[in-house]
């Protein structure tokens, strides 16, 4: 497994608006927030955890990507480079 440490971090934002936002992407939610018709407040970080390779490989793949984002296999072990 890589030596490598990775991290997750869970940030809340609470949202007030006068329509449900639904499944807006977080980006156009932020937007809104920033210059728009949106209220909001990023709360406390809710989770600040430190992974090893083998955990954030199973994170990517929960967030639906993939471990080759940080240059891993599904097991958490380094790429080789071709």
């Amino acid at each position: 497994m890589t030596n490598r440490k990775f991290y997750k971090t869970i940030i809340q934002l609470e949202v007030l608006s006068e329509d449900p936002i639904g499944d807006m992407g977080m980006d156009y939610i932020i937007y809104h927030v920033n210059v728009g018709d949106f209220s909001g407040k990023f709360e406390t970080i809710t989770q600040d955890q430190e992974l090893d390779g083998l955990q954030v490989a199973y994170a990517l793949m929960n967030q639906d990507s993939n471990p080759e984002f940080f240059m891993i296999d599904e097991n958490g072990d380094d790429l080789k480079e071709n």
